[in-house]
């Protein structure tokens, strides 16, 4: 996939990186070919349903999309020019930049999803480097009733004279904290772990670390310990619920839980 930034210090996106990644994101989704990667032809204004899966009401209009394309090229022309300038503090900007994104709502569908991809991304460009060790999108969804509330509150005013990002970036910057917060729970609990586990187990999960995955292959290739004996430290990791295994026989591997 073609990168998202350019190089140097400072942060920089195009229009066309956001349509790659839509198109990337929906890839494997074949009810999403029609507008896969495309900004939206028709409106889609966030609606209330019932329980039955009834449409109530509209909670938020979007932008339409003849206005689409506009409104993103204010938006992505703001965020460089900002980051460039460094007229406001990159957690500020990206967190802005989110906030708005979702207003104008550009794509048909995937606008949430696309949208945590995105700040992660910029995140790590920004040089928040443990984002990729704690997830941002499960924050969110243990707060989903506060991320919904934040959004309508500053969503609602972003096209007056005095938009309120007061209530978003609030979230946003608690949602930040929350994700370090658990990353370094998890990091001094795998110590702990880790000083109780053998020379092999800690080889394994050091592997799966670095590369994201690794399998039994792997771990013979690295530690040059029997197949037999590396498979049971495997399933006493697993059992601990340090590894997860994905797919079975010869393409099975394991990533960390």
């Amino acid at each position: 996939m073609e990168t998202v930034f350019t190089s140097g210090s400072a942060i920089a996106i195009t229009e066309n990186h956001i349509k790659q990644l839509h198109r990337d994101l929906l890839r494997h989704s074949n009810k999403d070919d029609w507008h896969r990667g495309n900004y939206k032809t028709s409106s889609n204004s966030v609606a209330a349903f019932d329980a039955d899966g009834n449409p109530v009401g509209i909670v938020f209009e979007t932008a339409t999309p003849f206005d689409t394309p506009r409104l993103m090229a204010e938006l992505v022309a703001w965020f460089n020019e900002t980051t460039q300038e460094k007229t406001l503090h990159p957690l500020l900007t990206i967190g802005i930049f989110a906030v708005v994104f979702l207003e104008i709502h550009p794509f048909q569908d995937g606008n949430g999803r696309l949208s945590r991809v995105l700040t992660t991304l910029l995140l790590l460009q920004a040089g928040y480097t443990y984002v990729p060790y704690s997830s941002l999108e499960s924050v969110i969804e243990q707060n989903k009733e506060g991320y919904s509330l934040a959004l309508r509150q500053t969503q609602g005013t972003i096209r007056t004279n005095i938009p309120d990002w007061t209530p978003w970036l609030l979230f946003f910057l608690k949602a930040l904290q929350h994700q370090m917060l658990r990353l370094r729970t998890k990091v001094e609990r795998e110590k702990l772990l880790l000083a109780k586990l053998p020379k092999l187990s800690v080889q394994i999960l050091d592997h799966a670390r670095n590369h994201g995955r690794i399998t039994i292959g792997d771990a013979v290739t690295l530690t040059g310990a029997n197949r037999n004996t590396l498979k049971q430290h495997f399933q006493n990791l697993q059992k601990r619920g340090l590894l997860v295994l994905h797919g079975s026989g010869r393409g099975a591997w394991y990533s960390l839980a």
